[in-house]
């Protein structure tokens, strides 16, 4: 009991340092970051205290890892935002002030929204105006279409999914692969045909009936054009009143981002997988590559929450 006691005793030495840690810590919202508070005091003086010296006792240093941050988006797009203000900020950045209704109405500080796809953090808002800004990092301007935004312009919206609502599309990471430029646009009955443009390095994983977010939006690929580069895509009537795509004119970019899993199948061939395998010294495991292979593949489409 009295070395217990002892090491309770020491333990709480380190956290008088507790002034010094980062005031960002403060913003965090989890339960987790309470426990940090919680400590028995102990009032019983230790039976150590004889053989060491409180005044030259220092407590290590601890360096604090911010927990890394991945939002999710769904492709299904809650409302259309309107840009109220774009540009370069007195901080030296560039920063995008947006109207909206839905998706600030429980916003906080660093929370992630999607704008056309393109998931941005919170740095600022108005509830009252029903107004929020966020941050456009130079890497962002470059690889989305959001450069060509101007006051007036509407934008899709889409608050991170919560791990109660539902995956109402498929899983969006918010992370722009490129543009796409609209080729085409054909109405059909009360549907809309679109054909979109875009370059070699992402049309390989522009599948036929295969997954892409569109602006954010959630949409199946229908055809695939190889030799023109192209991939077409229908909007239904409800669609087309809830997303910016149709507002856009033959000529204007669409942010695209392909769907995962394409990246990781091949990612996974590129790194030699299955010639490691097929070149093992053991026969009775070449006949395994396919299964291995297919099992690998399924993991993944769990993972990413697509089906094959």
């Amino acid at each position: 009991m009295v070395l217990s006691t002892s090491l309770h005793s020491l333990c709480i030495i380190p956290h008088t340092s507790q002034s010094k840690i980062p005031s960002i810590f403060n913003l965090l919202k989890s339960p987790l970051s309470k426990t940090h508070l919680k400590f028995n005091p102990i009032f019983k003086p230790s039976s150590l205290s004889l053989f060491t010296q409180p005044s030259k006792l220092r407590p290590k240093t601890q360096n604090f890892r911010t927990p890394t941050i991945r939002s999710l988006f769904t492709g299904i797009v809650e409302e259309m935002g309107e840009i109220k203000q774009l540009g370069m900020a007195d901080h030296g950045g560039f920063d995008l002030k947006i109207h909206a209704k839905t998706v600030i109405e429980d916003v906080h500080l660093g929370d992630s929204i999607a704008v056309n796809g393109t998931c941005l953090t919170v740095t600022d808002f108005d509830t009252y105006l029903g107004e929020f800004t966020v941050g456009l990092a130079p890497e962002t301007l470059r690889k989305t279409s959001l450069s060509e935004l101007e006051p007036g312009s509407l934008v899709n919206l889409e608050r991170a999914i919560q791990p109660t609502g539902r995956m109402g599309g498929h899983f969006v990471q918010g992370h722009v692969d490129g543009t796409g430029e609209i080729v085409g646009k054909q109405v059909e009955g009360d549907s809309l045909w679109i054909k979109v443009k875009t370059d070699k390095n992402l049309m390989k994983y522009v599948v036929p009936k295969g997954f892409i977010a569109i602006d954010g939006t959630s949409l199946t690929v229908v055809d695939v054009f190889e030799e023109e580069l192209c991939f077409n895509f229908m909007l239904v009537a409800y669609t087309q009143q809830k997303v910016v795509i149709p507002l856009k004119e033959i000529g204007q970019k669409v942010n695209l981002e392909v769907d995962i899993l394409g990246k990781y199948v091949e990612r996974l061939l590129r790194s030699g997988f299955v010639d490691s395998i097929k070149d093992s010294r053991f026969p009775e495991t070449h006949n395994k590559v396919s299964s291995c292979f297919s099992y690998v593949v399924f993991s993944l489409v769990v993972e990413s929450g697509s089906y094959l």
